[in-house]
Order: structure tokens, then sequence, then C-alpha cells
């Protein structure tokens, strides 16, 4: 099915998320992941203020990857504050582009998945209220995007709804949403997950009146008992890239924390698409922190069979990372890289922490980064943040080209580009930047947060100025780090030497001048490749 290639392969809408229910968690938190994966996306953080709307007042709607202005619907009488991609009831809402049936996109409806995430987080306070209003949404305005998967969570509950259109002349969408066990995990990379699924279960399950009969008309589903649906096979049926480019994003999460997970690897690698595909859900083999997520998102199938660290493409340095298009052609043979979980693409990544034994403006907090979740630090910032950290806007005019040295963006993005290179060589400076930084941020949240607590038992207003102040203080002291190690990167790989270091800093001979360089070279097994490749060619005479 070629629709599911295109948005597979292709630049846009290429995300993942990651699901952790409270019960699998190290502290009993609810926790999103998402990575915004799209050439041409600048990675920014947008905020919505909260704002009371007089009785028969409207809104634009703004198409969320291109800007085009859509229209104009009803506004709320009451919308919360929204940061990124969660409000200040702890509400988070993430999405991956599945694309499913290219038959069902409906041009002419108002809403595209994104301001229907953003229009949502604004007007519902929990995920099963969010469920109601972006269905109704559509029912009411129409949906213009392709199939999406959904991660619709709170802080008690996540869930997952696999979401499509009905096509040009027939508004609103069939849909199914199922709740994620509190003790599991799950995760959903671009491909519809969601298949057989509970009839009679309005706790852990909601689904379209007509999601079945809808298929049943269209062809898609020809089974004589509605049990035997399957959301997934009926409006998204699954082709070698929508399995290797994106089921294995999955297995990669699963393998690392369940047992047993290789049987389905014939499966998610696409080497067998009739082998048994893996469960919506499953449980961990050990609870889950939120830095195990966050490292997560930085996964390129390490230690697996998958992993893309050590053949040929990865280089002399063990780079990571392929340059895209994901397939490509060698004489009339097609051939492909893997896509794994972190991509240079990224616009922006974060991870989403919601608690319920705590206040919602101190429960909730969006651990955010641009750029790459390999090549970036996750910085806190509150759901009651009504102030965005400078570095992570549009400073200066920034946009995707549009550079700017106060933008976090390019900031990260011009760091990351001097490492993937000499991967290997360098990415130890980055990584204990990252480490030291986030390890901080980790170690101080406890404190930071008792004293919130202790603010807004006397002043709500003041606890939110003080979160929102960290929030930014953080970002920025993140950003002007970043752009120190970005400099010393700089002098210290400069033309393909190493410069010398003695006690944290670059060393000097006797006299004060700088001490000798290393020369590292190549790789021993990079240089016996290139002797085989090249022959007598470079053979010094005896």
């Amino acid at each position: 099915m070629t629709v599911v290639l295109a948005v597979c392969t292709g630049y846009g809408q290429a995300c993942t998320n990651l699901i952790v229910g409270k019960k699998a968690s190290a502290d009993g938190s609810v926790i999103v992941s998402y990575s915004a994966d799209d050439f041409g996306s600048f990675g920014y953080l947008r905020h919505w203020a909260a704002g009371k709307h007089a009785k028969g007042a409207t809104r634009p709607v703004y198409n969320w990857e291109n800007n085009n202005y859509a229209g104009e619907i009803e506004e709320a009488p009451e919308t919360y504050n929204v940061i990124g991609n969660m409000n200040e009831y702890q509400l988070t809402i993430t999405e991956t582009t599945f694309g499913g049936r290219a038959e069902l996109v409906d041009s002419t409806g108002l809403l595209d998945y994104g301001s229907l995430i953003y229009i949502t987080l604004q007007r519902a306070k929990t995920a099963k209220e969010a469920i109601g209003v972006m269905t109704d949404l559509i029912d009411k305005y129409g949906y213009n995007s392709e199939g999406e998967s959904f991660t619709i969570a709170d802080k008690n509950e996540a869930w997952v709804m696999d979401l499509i259109g009905k096509g040009t002349g027939h508004k609103g969408a069939v849909w199914v949403a199922v709740r994620v066990p509190d003790d599991c995990i799950c995760a959903h990379a671009n491909q519809s997950r969601i298949r057989r699924f509970p009839l009679r279960d309005k706790e852990n399950c909601l689904y379209s009146k007509d999601v079945i009969s809808f298929a049943r008309e269209k062809g898609y589903f020809k089974g004589k008992k509605d049990s035997d649906f399957s959301f997934a096979d009926a409006y998204a049926p699954a082709d070698f890239s929508a399995l290797r480019f994106c089921e294995a994003r999955v297995w990669s999460f699963f393998n690392r924390y369940v047992d047993g997970m290789e049987k389905y690897l014939p499966y998610a690698s696409g080497e067998n698409p009739q082998a048994e595909p893996m469960p919506l859900f499953v449980k961990p083999n050990r609870l889950l922190s939120v830095q195990d997520v966050k490292d997560m998102m930085r996964d390129h199938y390490e230690g697996t069979p998958l992993d893309i660290s050590k053949d040929f493409g990865a280089g002399p340095y063990h780079t990571p990372y392929r340059l895209s298009p994901l397939s490509f052609k060698v004489g009339d043979q097609e051939y492909f890289n893997e896509r794994p979980i972190s991509t240079q693409q990224s616009g922006f990544v974060f991870v989403a922490q919601m608690r319920s034994e705590l206040p919602d403006p101190i429960g909730g907090v969006l651990w955010f980064g641009t750029d790459d979740a390999n090549m970036t630090v996750f910085t806190p910032v509150y759901c009651c943040t009504d102030k965005v950290p400078v570095c992570y806007t549009r400073v200066d005019g920034a946009d995707y080209i549009t550079f700017s040295w106060n933008s976090a963006f390019w900031i990260f993005n011009w760091v990351a580009n001097m490492v993937y290179p000499r991967y290997d060589l360098m990415m130890g400076d980055v990584r204990a930047t990252q480490t030291e930084l986030e390890t901080t941020f980790n170690e101080a949240q406890e404190g930071v947060e008792a004293a919130a607590a202790k603010l807004l038992e006397k002043d709500p207003a003041k606890a939110k100025a003080f979160l929102t102040n960290y929030t930014n203080m953080t970002a920025q002291s993140t950003f002007d780090t970043w752009k120190r190690l970005g400099e010393f990167l700089v002098v210290k790989y400069n033309d393909g030497v190493v410069k010398r270091m003695k006690n944290g800093q670059f060393e000097r001979n006797s006299i004060g001048q700088p001490a000798g360089v290393i020369r590292p070279g190549y790789p021993k097994e990079f240089l016996e490749e290139y002797v085989k490749q090249t022959g007598d060619r470079y053979k010094m005479p005896e």
C-alpha cells in the first residue's frame, strides 16, 4: 500500500510516541514521549494563554504544518493555558501519522490533526473528555488529515486513539480509542496499532458507532462477526515499510523492557508480514523512570539485529544516522536504510510527566528539547508556564532557513552537525555535558517542587511565577552551556586532529604555547577496508 510507504519514508509526520502507565513508572507518573520528526520543521515551544470568551465568539483555525488559514470555529466559553503539548491540568496529546487509505482523506474538512490537538488542549481537562472534544469537533467541522494515531493522557491514565476520515463528502471520521492498562507500556510510530478491540467495555474502549459498518460498506472488512474486526487491518493494512520503518521502532522499545520480544522480530522487521504481530501494550520487566524514557528516545537499535552503528553505512566513526531518503536504488534494485526512534530530522522532542499526587501546576512537567533527542538536553517546562523561554521561540526571526545564535534549535543543530561525521570521536564530550545537565535537573526537581508547593499554599500566582521562572532559567542556562560546548568542540577537534587536555583545560607546553596535537587518523577496521577497496593504489614502495 503506497500511502503507508509515503508517510513512513517521507520527510514529514514521521513521529514516535512512547507511553508508560502510572503503575509501570518508577514514581507513579503517567509518562508520554513525542518526537516531531519532519524535514522542514523548525523546533520551538508554543504557548496559548488561558482565557474567557464571550458567547458567540469565534476563533481562527490554522493548519499546523503550513500555517495556512483554514476558517473559523466557535470559541469555547473558557480556554486553558497550554504550553507545548500539555495544558494546565496535565492533559497531554501527541500523535503519529499512519496515513492509511488515501481515499479517506477529506480535503473539505476544516481541522487538521495539529489544530485538533491544540484546540482540544485548550478545552479539555482529562483524557476521556479530550476524546469527546476531538470527535465532536471533527463531526461538526470535518477532518482533513490522513490517518492518525493519537496519545491522549492525563495524570491518571493514557489512551491510544486511531482515527481516519471517511473521504470527501462524508464529514467526520471513524475511530477507536483504547485505554493503556496502568501497569503496561505502549507505543506507536506511524502505523495504526489497534487491531481487535473489546466492543462492550466502555471503561477501557471507546469507538465511533460506524467504525465497523463503514468498513463493511467500503469493502475493507468482510468478516461474519463484528468481534473479528481489526481497525489496523481494515483502514491501514501494513506493507514492508510500515513494519520495518514504523513497527520496528515500537519493537525496539518493547524489546528493551520486556522479555521474549525476539519472537516478534520477524514481523516487526518485515521479514515475515504473516508472523504474529506485537500486542498493543505489554507489561515491562521493571519500572521505568522519566530518564529511562528520555534515553529510549535516543535509541538507534543498539544491541539488536537492527543496530545501525556497526555496519559499513556507519562510516569510520560509527555514526548511528543515515542520510535521507530511507530508500534508494543501485541499478534496478531498491534498498533501504533503517529508521530508528532517534533521527536527525527532529524539530523538537519531549517527555511529558504527569502526576496525580501533586497539584496540577507542579505535577505536570514537559521535559522539552529542540532537535534530535540523542543530541539535545531535556529541560523542565512546568505546565503552568505562561512565558516561553526566549531561546525556545522564533527569536531574531529564526525559522528553518534563518539561523540565529540565540535560537536553541540552531545551536543544538550546530553542535549535532559537527558531531555526525566523527561520531565516536566526539560524542563522548556531548554525552558528558548532556548527562551532567539532565542529572542536575533531575536531582533539583524534588527541592524545586517542595518550594513551589509551599508557595502554592499561600499564593498560587507566586507559585506559578516561580515555576515559570525556573522553566526559563533552566532553558536559558542549558542554551548557554550548549553554545560553550560548541565552541569547545570547534577548538578541540578542528581540522581532524584532537587538542590535548589536562585537568579539564587545553594543555600548553613549558613556554606557554599550545601542546602538540593528537592525530587519531582512521579506526583500524576502516583502514583495512580502505586498503581492500583501493588495492595497491596507495601502497608505499619498498
